[in-house]
């Protein structure tokens, strides 16, 4: 599959609740995956990308830090510390804004993996807040609901 392109805000698909995926085997899946992939490393910006940003309402993210590729199909958040850190956050669908958001230090994942295995992943740091910011999108939430209010740009009306 060739780049797709990256659906902007207010696109209304970003505020959707995505589906759940039902064969993580199934051609079109695999195929949506692999232009997820191209599409994130086109854009050297990017960190992760959910397939909402790509124009398809399904659970299912790609990420790509330090050279490990992670997919993630139907995640759900198993565990999360109690502390959060405020850190600086961008958006492949916001170009050029960074704001802060506040997210949980550590968490705990269970997903599909693309093999259609159930997977497990515990980490924090950059990959925790990775994880969040795009499990985020396919509840339809975006980083700008996660800022204060008095962290958020002032836009005309």
């Amino acid at each position: 599959m060739e780049q797709l392109l990256i659906r902007k805000y207010p696109d209304p698909i970003l505020m959707k609740k995505a589906e759940k995926i039902k064969d993580p085997l199934a051609k079109d899946i695999q195929e949506l995956i692999s232009g997820m992939f191209e599409t994130l490393r086109a854009d050297s910006r990017g960190v992760g990308l959910a397939a909402p940003q790509v124009g398809f309402s399904l659970r299912l993210f790609v990420i790509e830090l330090e050279g490990i590729p992670y997919v993630l199909i139907n995640p759900k958040i198993t565990a999360k510390s109690r502390k959060k850190i405020t850190g600086e956050e961008g958006c492949l669908s916001f170009p050029g804004q960074f704001l802060p958001v506040s997210r949980y230090d550590r968490i705990q994942m269970r997903y599909t993996d693309q093999y259609g295995k159930p997977g497990k992943i515990k980490t924090q740091g950059l990959l925790a807040r990775a994880l969040q910011h795009e499990l985020d999108h396919l509840d339809g939430i975006l980083f700008i609901d996660r800022v204060k209010s008095s962290d958020k740009p002032k836009t005309k009306k």
